[in-house]
């Protein structure tokens, strides 16, 4: 897909003031509802399918393709990352009400960041083709692990890594929050407050997670302009979506299965793309069947999760009776 440097600013441009009505409308900080958290999920869900079809009408029909697959890809594993969300906010003890005021800042470091990732990548597969064998490679076993974890019976963790540790070293934190000041003095010396820090953790493991992310969409698209909006638009509604299934991602039990299935998914194309670049006769995926795999994956593991669930929930209602029976 050919896209002007013009149509690149005005893309920036209009992801700028997105960003800027969403952080005008919660600048407030405040205990977000399901209500508002399901209905901006809606609006920035059909802001993206709109650029899909904007896409599909202006470029091609495999451009469009290429963004929804890329889309659906990014939007899935992010949900995977509201989990070690949810673990950070709960290490930090962020007040409820200051929780979406770090999500917003977090998502925005992590876009600036996976720009920057999105770029490096792009210069690196115009160059040498032979790239796509270490992105595969690195889907596949990104893929295993990720079987692994969902097999393990401990629970999950997140520690401070060693840059945010330094940081906090070398600035200060604060004892306590200060609402939605990031600076303050303290014993005439400016820290940080622990909304800052935990703004810093948001971003930075979000960038761990593009780690797997941004190679899987350039397994679905080598085109930048696609990877780079099909990631902004996953980003930007993740912070309504935290709200809107935070209570509910412990059901989706399932998910990591699911994940590890497309990520192998898209580590096997990658690779049969790079032999089909290396002149060896394989075949090779194509979008529209990329898109229905992964929609597919996600329809069953979805299902299979909820069934889970309430089977595990039965379950538990059942063994609580029977022993305020037997206590009876």
């Amino acid at each position: 897909m050919d896209v002007s440097m013009t149509v690149w600013v005005l893309t920036v441009l209009g992801l700028c003031a997105l960003i800027a009505v969403d952080f005008f409308i919660g600048r407030k900080p405040h205990d977000v509802s399901i209500k508002e958290a399901g209905i901006w999920t809606v609006v920035w869900i059909a802001l993206a399918a709109l650029f899909g079809v904007g896409v599909s009408i202006w470029g091609s029909g495999q451009a469009g393709g290429e963004f929804f697959a890329g889309f659906i890809t990014e939007k899935s594993l992010s949900v995977d990352n509201l989990f070690v969300f949810i673990l950070i906010m709960a290490k930090f003890s962020v007040p409820s009400h200051l929780q979406q005021r770090v999500l917003l800042f977090g998502v925005l470091i992590a876009l600036v960041l996976r720009a920057i990732f999105i770029a490096a990548g792009a210069a690196i597969i115009a160059s040498f083709s032979w790239v796509f064998y270490i992105f595969g490679a690195f889907l596949l076993y990104t893929a295993w692990k990720l079987i692994q974890d969902a097999m393990s019976d401990e629970e999950e963790d997140w520690d401070e890594n060693r840059v945010l540790k330094s940081i906090e070293k070398k600035f200060g934190v604060a004892d306590k929050y200060h609402g939605t000041k990031l600076f303050i003095q303290q014993h005439g010396k400016k820290v940080m407050t622990p909304l800052f820090v935990v703004m810093l953790a948001i971003g930075m493991t979000d960038v761990l997670f593009a780690m797997d992310s941004i190679p899987a969409i350039f397994g679905l698209t080598q085109d930048p302009y696609i990877v780079f909006t099909a990631n902004a638009f996953a980003l930007m509604g993740l912070r309504q979506l935290y709200f809107l299934i935070g209570g509910l991602l412990k059901k989706l039990v399932h998910l990591s299965y699911g994940l590890s299935v497309i990520l192998g998914f898209i580590g096997v194309k990658l690779i049969l793309h790079a032999l089909h670049e290396s002149g060896v006769h394989v075949p090779e995926i194509s979008i529209p069947v990329s898109l229905s795999v992964i929609c597919g994956v996600l329809i069953i593991t979805t299902i299979t999760s909820l069934i889970a669930s309430k089977k595990q929930a039965e379950k538990d209602a059942a063994e609580g009776a029977q022993k305020d029976s037997i206590e009876a």
